[in-house]
């Protein structure tokens, strides 16, 4: 039980740095602040996945940082592949694609990530992983499960939030490529009726998740637009109605 709830917790923690990471990367590139995870709250779990996996199954070769080095490019590339090719059968549509990068596989892997994942694999077993031991060390395991505990009561929350809001995006992604097949883009009309008959159920338009995302949105530009515009006049049409 014990193990169990730190487990958890630096699965949370390093899902966080993860999270961190990534917005001050994209930062550092667009000057823009994105919420780059899956999740709506702070939180990238492939990070603290790979973190997890990392610290319970280097640590033990903490004496030779080639093996942790090598390893880590391993498991770290596997798990990153393997989240790409869950998303894309899930969600009907690849999330990230790295074609354009040099020695890539299948686009969901690259040479320069798995590398940069190596490096971090070092920093996780010779840095964050003492941090943490020291940390739960601090407070009594009673205090830490509690934390957990409502940690883990809004982590779900969360997935299963999130997990809506993804499946609205897919039903889109379905849509774009059924309107596609339909050749309707170049007949706005056409378009923006067929657009309404597809989505009229649907609320919520994913605007986070294709910022988070932007390869999906760039692939389907023009039809995410008119989705947009769709969804826009109609707000607007029941704003008239509501009014009268």
């Amino acid at each position: 039980m014990q193990q169990l709830v730190y487990l958890f917790l630096t699965f949370i923690i390093c899902s966080m740095l993860g999270y961190v990471i990534e917005v001050l990367w994209i930062f550092w590139r667009t000057k823009k602040l994105v919420n780059r995870g899956f999740l709506c709250g702070p939180l990238i779990p492939v990070y603290g996945l790979g973190a997890v996996l990392i610290i319970y199954s280097l640590f033990r070769y903490y004496e030779d940082p080639v093996v942790v080095f090598v390893f880590g490019v391993i498991i770290t590339s596997c798990l990153e592949y393997f989240t790409s090719f869950i998303l894309e059968k899930m969600f009907h549509n690849r999330w990230w694609d790295y074609s354009n990068l040099k020695y890539n596989l299948n686009g969901r892997i690259c040479l320069k990530n798995s590398l940069l994942f190596g490096v971090l694999s070092l920093v996780i077993v010779y840095f964050i992983a003492p941090l943490l031991f020291m940390l739960f060390e601090l407070l009594s395991f009673k205090t830490w499960l509690i934390i957990a505990i409502v940690i883990f009561v809004i982590f779900v929350a969360d997935v299963i939030y999130s997990v809506i809001i993804a499946y609205n995006l897919r039903h889109r992604i379905i849509v774009v490529e059924e309107l596609k097949k339909q050749k309707l883009a170049m007949i706005p009309v056409l378009l923006e009726k067929q657009i309404k008959d597809s989505l009229d159920n649907l609320k919520a338009f994913p605007s986070r998740l294709l910022k988070a995302f932007p390869y999906i949105e760039v692939q389907n530009h023009n039809f995410f637009e008119a989705m947009r515009n769709v969804r826009e006049k109609s707000k607007k049409k029941k704003k008239k109605t509501a009014k009268k």
